[in-house]
């Protein structure tokens, strides 16, 4: 029912926007917009993951057991130098694992987030009404989950909170791939990024 819900308030501030409105009433319908996605996008993480309700429905009649990496793939993982970060598809969205590059760029310690849902360790900034790093994340990773290719998306701003818990503005270039088993079904995510900010910041540039 939330998701129904959810899914109608995006409806109707899109079909308000195709509206002629105000200046000030249009800019209030798009921050409720981009709200009504991030909330969407959060709730359906945790529900379904990246998975359609069919592919939920087929997990369950032919359950099978957790994917593990192997330890080639896990030993290229962690030396890779660019930032690297597991997701486990499955509802919640959990972070399995962030290599060394991964933890620095984005200032985490992988042996406290692994386990813990995606979008908990990496929310919007609140102070940043029109931040939409949660949804267009989240609809990248369903569009690898969906057609088994990688996604690359536009330079995002998403940003990360300090060792003070204090949000710190970011931009990046982020790649989702599909890590597959050995059945070819859909194990992991590898969501890989790139850290633009000093191009976009500096410059004063939005995305």
């Amino acid at each position: 029912m939330q998701r129904f819900i959810g899914e109608q308030n995006i409806a109707h501030f899109e079909r308000l926007l195709s509206e002629e409105q105000p200046e000030k009433s249009r800019a209030f319908i798009q921050e409720q917009l981009v709200a009504s996605k991030r909330r969407l996008a959060t709730l359906t993480a945790a529900s379904m993951g990246v998975h359609s309700n069919a592919q939920i429905m087929r997990e369950r009649a032919f359950a099978r057991s957790a994917p593990k990496m192997t330890n080639k793939f896990q030993w290229q993982f962690e030396a890779a130098a660019k930032p690297l970060l597991l997701i486990d598809p499955n509802p919640g969205l959990h972070i399995v694992d962030a290599n060394t590059a991964y933890a620095s760029a984005t200032m985490i310690e992988p042996g406290r987030v692994a386990g813990e849902k995606m979008f908990d360790v990496f929310p919007d900034n609140p102070d940043e009404p029109l931040a939409d790093g949660v949804a267009n994340l989240f609809a990248s990773l369903r569009v690898v989950a969906e057609t088994g290719q990688s996604d690359a998306m536009a330079v995002q701003r998403y940003d990360v909170r300090n060792a003070s818990g204090v949000f710190v503005e970011r931009y990046w270039q982020p790649l989702n791939s599909p890590v597959l088993s050995g059945s070819g079904n859909l194990a992991f995510i590898l969501h890989q990024v790139i850290d633009v900010t000093s191009t976009y910041a500096s410059a004063g540039r939005t995305v």
